[in-house]
Formats: C-alpha cells, structure tokens, sequence
C-alpha cells in the first residue's frame, strides 16, 4: 500500500473534483453513489468488464479471488439497471480478502449485507434481479468506463459520500499537489469566516475564485 494513500483519505472528492477540473482531467464518475454517506474509499483500482450473456454463458463474480489486498473492485456493466453484478457472496469475498470496496456502473443487491457490515459499494443503484444469464464476465485488469470516464487498471479511485472521482495513475502527484492547494486556500478562507470576515474579501485574499483555473507557466505567461 502506497504511504500517499493518507493524503488522499484527508481529501474529499470536491476538492479532488476541483483539482481536476484545474488540470483538465474529466475524472467525475456522473450518478454513481455510495449506499450509506459515511462510506468512503481511496484506493487502486481492479478493473472488470462485464457483458450481455452469449450463446455460451460465462461466469459473473469468479475474479474476486485475483484482487490484489487493499484494492477497489471497478466493475463496468454499461449502466445496465436490470440485472446485478453484485451481491452478498462477493461481499463475504471482498471483505476476507480485504478489499477496499466496490465501485460498479450498474447495480448491485443484497445491500443490506453490505451495509451492516460496513463494506463500502458505490453505484448506480440496487436492484434485487440477478445477473445470472444475462450479464457475464468479459475481462479484467482492461480499461474500462465508469459513465464516460475511463478507468485504467492501477488508477487511483476516490469516493464519499458525494460520490466517486478517478485520479489517472500517471497525473497522480500532480492533482494531489493541486487538491492540497486547493484544500488549504479553502481552509485558510473558512478560518476567516470563523473571524468574522466578509466572505467576498476572504475569497478575494485567498484566490478562491482562480482555485481551478490551470496554472500558466512562465513560458505562456503574457504578464
């Protein structure tokens, strides 16, 4: 496990998102959502890709035991909400194995399970139709999409309660770099407030309105 992965935990996604959107990287996850607010992950993604069942049905949740300890389980079913890629079996799985989560553009069930035992699952939603002989495994540790954002095996996946961003694993240090910029004007202007100051002259002081704007560099700088 990577000692950079305690910042990341100190981190909500909003500040993520913010530092994204400073590098123009499109990595918020549209709609997928935790079941309980308080879950939350950072960790390095497992990716999984599923499909519609063929002539010859394949298996659905076999590939638990190949996620590596401490990883996110990243599961692409195109956004089908009528059949499940999730239930409890893989939970009892995850949870002894000691996953960090699940995070799936689709559904899943047995909610419930999950949520007493406090294993985190984000998704699109739950739904108790099973998934068997109609969705099937395709592959694993491929690129895969949550929504319209990509997912690349080894990605770095964020998620609270208002839900999941993508770090790519190659602009990692950077966007952290940004998020704790970010994180700290904000605080420094949360600080004030606590003061007594003016929340326009608190912005002003601390640059809040150029806190997703790109950097330039001295070589594109006019002034």
């Amino acid at each position: 496990m990577k000692p950079v992965l305690n910042s990341w935990r100190k981190l909500g996604t909003a500040t993520i998102s913010d530092a994204l959107d400073r590098m123009g990287i499109p990595g918020q996850c549209l709609g997928i959502k935790p079941l309980t607010p308080d879950a939350r992950i950072a960790a390095y993604a497992f990716t999984v890709r599923m499909s519609p069942v063929r002539d010859a049905k394949g298996t659905v949740g076999d590939y638990v035991d190949e996620v590596g300890q401490g990883m996110v389980v990243v599961i692409d079913n195109g956004g089908r909400m009528d059949a499940t890629v999730w239930g409890d079996l893989l939970t009892e799985v995850a949870t002894r194995r000691g996953l960090a989560g699940t995070v799936i553009h689709g559904v899943c069930r047995d909610s419930s399970h999950s949520i007493e035992i406090r294993y985190p699952i984000f998704s699109l939603g739950t739904h108790m139709r099973t998934g068997k002989g109609r969705v099937q495994f395709e592959a694993s540790n491929v690129v895969v999409k949550l929504g319209e954002v990509p997912v690349t095996p080894g990605d770095l996946i964020v998620g609270d309660a208002d839900g999941v961003v993508v770090v790519p694993v190659n602009r990692e240090a950077e966007v952290l770099s940004a998020a704790l910029q970010i994180q700290k004007a904000e605080e420094a202007i949360r600080a004030a407030i606590h003061r007594g100051e003016r929340l326009d002259i608190a912005r002003r002081q601390f640059g809040y309105h150029k806190l997703q704007e790109k950097p330039r560099t001295a070589a594109h700088d006019p002034y």
